[in-house]
């Protein structure tokens, strides 16, 4: 286990210290912040609950239950399970560009979450499956850039949101795939 942990701290070191630049110092913060994506992500479930027909609110509804259960089983079992302290109160020489938080770090919640999102996008939007994938590798690394988790912790995080994702792609196509579901239009999708 000593070896994985060294390696993590060294792969931290030199994504976080080593490919530090004034680039990143600005533009990964403005990445990693909820707030950044809190508009756009109401903006995208808005645009397909009204806009999107019946493939739009299926993948609304695939998206949330993902999101979800992979953000409630990150931050409230594996989490406090792990109990790993973040690299920006564990170690020195930490670029660190947005506050400290107490929280532990592994896995990820940013990385789950946005793995999560594009596993379902690209299930239900095969074309834009490239941006999907990039915007969620772009988000895990800049947890690494930012200071507050080690890679081990991203790869940890899009590892369990693209494993719940899948769970609830594979509960959709066999059971709310079909427009009846027990009998009943379900949500009218």
């Amino acid at each position: 286990m000593n070896f994985f942990q060294q390696l993590d701290q060294t792969l931290f070191m030199f994504f976080n210290v080593h490919l530090a630049n004034p680039f990143f110092d600005i533009l990964m913060p403005f990445i990693t912040d909820k707030y950044t994506w809190i508009p756009v992500w109401l903006a995208v479930a808005l645009g397909l609950w009204w806009k999107g027909g019946t493939k739009g609110r299926r993948a609304l509804l695939v998206a949330v239950l993902a999101v979800g259960f992979s953000d409630l089983s990150v931050n409230r079992l594996l989490k406090p399970l792990f109990e790993r302290i973040r690299p920006c109160n564990a170690l020195i020489g930490v670029h660190l560009l947005v506050n400290k938080t107490h929280s532990f770090s592994m896995p990820s919640s940013h990385a789950t979450n946005f793995f999560a999102l594009a596993t379902v996008f690209s299930y239900f939007y095969r074309r834009y499956q490239i941006v999907f994938w990039f915007l969620a590798a772009l988000v895990a690394y800049s947890r690494i850039a930012v200071g507050v988790h080690y890679p081990f912790d991203v790869l940890a995080g899009a590892l369990c949101g693209i494993l719940v994702a899948g769970f609830w792609i594979f509960i959709f196509k066999r059971y709310l795939g079909n427009k009846q579901f027990f009998g009943f239009t379900f949500l009218g999708i």
